[in-house]
This record gives structure tokens, sequence and C-alpha cells, in this order.
């Protein structure tokens, strides 16, 4: 049994909540599936003789938004909606879910053991790199020896929902989340309000937060870190406070298997249940204009000898002169043209061993138009700092890249996928179940197994998240500017 208290002149009610518990336990049987092992070889794929990769594979875990907590109170004393509450929008083919908020108005009544378990959690929140005084603990402390009462409900039913949102959505407004353009889910599959209920029942803030946790190790390692570095320490706490702050932005839950990419590391890894199958050197975006954006999108297939359709940027910057220069190199490089009118010029470059999308990418529709393809520069690997494309990734083994996402998505045998390059032909091949592409910006992190390194911030956004987390608390109820998506203009050059 709990109270819901108005704050107005309102009657108070009681009555049982435990039936509204059951639909947010489905959505977390649903977001937790049962997995099959696959074991898999790759070996003598191509003459290029790729070597042995093995891997165990998962069924990847659905990422669709869960349905939005339903009042629960009676209808006599229903808040109307707030008006900053903002709806979800599609982005691609994924419900990409703006964080929900939740109306302190009417709240819950905290009895004073369940205000004292939300005080450990506020102090305890330190260890998550954000600041406890954020969360007034003096000011609950004094509420609590008050004596139970509609201050005390008041004043824990806000802390608590700011205290989630922080943990579980990020601290940082999205003025201060520099190119990052990933949504997250979370705030509907875990909505403050059902938290709450959890927390009241059992009187247990802090194994109530645990679940709002990222489950990647990292999070874990970050954690770890922060405790081992002294107060005195500053720019190395401050560097492991924003990169536990960026994995607060990500989905708790990244799925089954996804292909994670962490643009200052220059590494490219494929993620099956939490192993590692296989990895790659990047390539990613000069600083400036074409730095490469933060994502997360649905990968919908592979594209073998892709053809390329240049950027009008490239035109005016390069190809353009080289046509009207020197029209028969132009065409033994694979460009073919027409005139536009105005004197403008359209141009494909067709797939072949010239082709700068090289022999593969990975098609993952999205406003940016970033994706993740093969280059027929590939000495540039060899570099240590590869900040170098126009904003697209390009991947070293790109072929092998390939054929180990065609086994694991589209159900291919390892001859099928090889003869795919071998065919010498422009060939889609849709997968069976997408897969998520993460393309990350984490200035500290591990290969995946917890052992943290830290990489050089190439593009300067350290600086805005540490200045975020150093200012006084934004209050995200308030409507956020929604970021301008501009594809950037030479992608995969």
């Amino acid at each position: 049994m709990i109270w819901l208290v108005s704050t107005h002149n309102t009657p108070r009610f009681a009555f049982n909540l435990s039936w509204r518990v059951t639909p947010h336990s489905a959505c977390h049987a649903a977001r937790s599936p049962g997995n099959r092992a696959i074991m898999m070889s790759i070996s003598n794929l191509l003459p290029w003789r790729f070597g042995l990769v093995a891997f165990a594979a998962g069924v990847a875990a659905p990422l669709a938004a869960q349905n939005a907590p339903v009042s629960i109170l009676p209808p006599a004393v229903q808040p109307a909606p707030p008006a900053s509450v903002l709806p979800p929008f599609p982005l691609g083919d994924q419900q990409i879910v703006r964080p929900l908020v939740v109306p302190t108005n009417p709240v819950a009544v905290w009895p004073a053991i369940a205000a004292r378990s939300l005080l450990t959690a506020i102090r305890a929140s330190a260890a998550h790199g954000l600041k406890p005084v954020d969360y007034q603990p003096e000011a609950l402390d004094r509420a609590i020896a008050a004596g139970e009462g509609d201050a005390l409900n008041a004043l824990a039913t806000m802390l608590f929902g700011q205290l989630v949102s922080d943990l579980r959505d990020g601290r940082t407004p999205s003025s201060a989340r520099v190119q990052w353009f990933v949504r997250d889910p979370d705030a509907q599959a875990m909505p403050t309000s059902t938290l709450m209920v959890q927390a009241l029942a059992s009187s247990d803030v802090p194994a109530t937060l645990r679940q709002l946790e990222p489950k990647h190790p990292d999070y874990a390692a970050l954690k770890a870190a922060l405790a081992a570095t002294p107060i005195a320490n500053a720019a190395r706490r401050n560097l492991i406070m924003t990169n536990l702050e960026r994995w607060r932005w990500l989905p708790a839950d990244l799925g089954q298997r996804y292909v994670w990419t962490n643009v200052p590391e220059y590494q490219l890894r494929v993620i099956a249940r939490g192993k590692t199958v296989s990895h790659y050197r990047t390539v990613v975006g000069k600083p400036g204009r074409t730095a490469t954006p933060q994502l997360a999108e649905m990968a919908t297939g592979i594209v073998v000898h892709p053809t390329w359709t240049v950027p009008q940027s490239i035109i005016k910057e390069s190809v353009g002169a080289l046509i009207r220069k020197s029209p028969g190199t132009a065409r033994a490089r694979g460009y073919t043209w027409t005139n536009l009118a105005g004197g403008g010029l359209s141009v494909v470059q067709k797939f072949g061993p010239g082709n700068s999308l090289g022999m593969m990418k990975i098609d993952m529709p999205n406003p940016h138009a970033i994706f993740v393809h093969d280059t027929n520069a590939r000495e540039l690997f060899a570099r240590p700092g590869r900040a170098l494309s126009h904003g697209c990734i390009r991947s070293e083994r790109a072929v092998e890249l390939a054929i180990v996402l065609a086994i694991m998505q589209a159900g291919m045998a390892s001859d099928e996928a090889a003869n795919l390059f071998k065919a010498g032909e422009n060939t889609k091949v849709p997968f069976a179940e997408k897969i998520p592409v993460y393309i990350n910006y984490f200035t500290m992190a591990s290969a995946g197994d917890g052992k943290l390194a830290t990489f050089a911030d190439i593009y300067g956004r350290d600086e805005a998240v540490v200045a975020s987390l150093a200012s006084a608390r934004v209050d995200k109820s308030v409507p956020q500017p929604v970021k301008e998506i501009r594809a950037i203009e030479a992608p995969g050059a």
C-alpha cells in the first residue's frame, strides 16, 4: 500500500499499486531475451588470408521503445501533463526517445526509513562522479529530523526524481554534448514513477538505483578509478568523471550484438554477448567541419563493391577540376558525370579497386550521412594519429569485417560470404536482423576488458562536459534546444 498526496488542498488517497508493477516487470523480461550461443570460425576466406577469427554470438537484444507509464492517480486528482514532456520522434527506423519528465505534483508519501535510504543514495552519488550537494542532502536531513509529513514528501519526491534523471540520462544538458546525437531510451524503459514505486516498496533506494548503472564493464572500471584517484588530482578526476557521464548518455543495455567504435581510440570492434569477435583500426573525421559525430544507428546490411556519389564539396575542391582538365584520367579513375543546369556537375565513381569507398560499406541509414566503409588508401592505418577522413569511419581489413557481419547477421556461410567479393559485382546483402552501430567518443576507455587507457581529446570535446559538471545543475525538465542535424558535406572521402 502506497500513499499519494496532492500538494493542493485536496484529500489524500491510499490504494494498492502492486498491479502497476506488473507491466514494468514485463518490460524487463522483454529486455532480457534468452540467448543461444553460436560458435563460428572464419579462416582462409579469401586469397588475402585473414587468418582465424573465432567468436560466440547471441540473439540481439531488442531496442524497441517501451510504453510510457500510465497515471496512478484517481481521475479527480490527476494533474495536467506538463508542457515540457516531448513525444518520441523517429530517426531512421529507430524509435528515438527524449527523456521523460515526471511531474512532482502530486508527490509520494515518504516514510522516514525510505527518506533516510534516499539520503544514503544521495551521499553515495559521488562514486558516480556526481555532486551530492546537487541533491540537497542537508535539507533532506533536516526534513527527516522534522518528521514525516507534507514537507518531507515534497522534498524527497523532487530529489529522488533529480537523482534518477542524472544517473539514468546524464547530468549534462544537451548543449554541452558536442556533436552527440545518440538518443537514450532508458527514460521510457525505466520511468521515474516506476522506480519510485519500487524504492518506496522496498525502502532501499540504493538497490533501486543500481539497475540504472550502465552494464558495460568500463563503467565499473571508471568508478573504481575515481575512488582510487586523490581529490588533489583534479585533472585525472575530471577525465574520469567526464567519461562516466558519457556512459549515462547511452542506453544502459547496448544489446547482445553490436558494432562499437571509439573515435579517439581509432578502433572498431564487433561485439557478441559481451565478447569481442573481431577488432579493426580506423580512420576518423578530421577535426573541425568534418569531425565525426557520435551516433547510434541500426545497420540494415552491407554493400559489396559500392559506388560513390561524390559530394558537391569534393567536386568543387578537386574532382571537378580533374574532369575539366583531364577527362580521360577521370574516366580511368572510374568517374562518370552529367552536366547540371548552371554549369555544375553530378559525379558518381563506379565500383572497383580505385573507388574511394573501397570494397564494402555498412549500410546504416541516418540523416548525418555517416557510415563505416573500406578505403583504397590503406597505408593510412599505419599512422598513429588517424583523424584524416571527411567524417565517415574507414575500417582496416574491411572485407573481413563485411564477411563477419554477413555470417552473423545475414546467416551466410563463410564461403558464400567470401564469394560475394570474388564475383566483383555491386551487391547489397540485407541483414536478417539489424545490428546497432555505436560511434562513440571516450577519452578514457578499455578494449572491453575493463583495463582503462587514455586517448587524446582529438576534437576538444571534454572541456564542455568538465565545465558542465562543475557548474550548477540544469533542470532537464525545461525543454532543451533540439540540435540541428546536418549531413557532413563530404562523407566517405
